[in-house]
This record gives C-alpha cells, structure tokens and sequence, in this order.
C-alpha cells in the first residue's frame, strides 16, 4: 500500500467545496484544512503508482479551486499505535 501526502493550495473563497470534492475522490481516505502555508492536506492510499498518479494528476489536480499540489510519498510508518501493538506482543 502507498501512503502519500498531499499538500494543496486552493482558492481562499473555495477551500470547503475544493475539501469536500478531494474528500469524494477514489483513494483519498482524509481530507484536512489547514492553517500554514498550505490550504488543504489530503491523505491518498492506493495499491500502485499508477493509482496515485490516477488520484493526484487526474483527480486531485482537476478539482476546480486547486492552484497547486505538492505531493509525499511516505516509505515507513513510525505511530504509537504500532508500538502498542508491537508491546502488545511482548516486543522490546
């Protein structure tokens, strides 16, 4: 499974409809606004590259409102619930 995050710049007066329309897309399984330098954050997974460039090049791009998108492929996962569940197994 890719993991990437996506940072979005938008249309100021569009950011709840831009939101709501990245949210819909196949692949995007959250939908943030954000304050910073960013407007939006959308967290994509999907099984293959070509998914994501499906997601992000022929989605995420195209919604009407987004000015720009910048993209992060995640490579691991370091979270507190994979180290409850690693202690959970008697991992140390």
């Amino acid at each position: 499974m890719l993991t990437s995050i996506v940072l979005i710049d938008t249309d100021p007066g569009l950011i709840p409809e831009v939101a709501t329309q990245v949210a819909n897309l196949p692949g995007v399984t959250e939908c943030y606004s954000v304050a910073g330098d960013v407007d939006l954050v959308a967290i994509v997974r999907v099984r293959s590259h070509e998914q994501l460039a499906d997601v992000i090049a022929d989605g995420i791009s195209k919604v009407p409102g987004v000015a720009r998108t910048t993209t992060m492929i995640a490579f691991r996962t370091y979270s507190n619930n994979d180290l409850d569940q690693a202690f959970a197994l008697g991992l140390e």
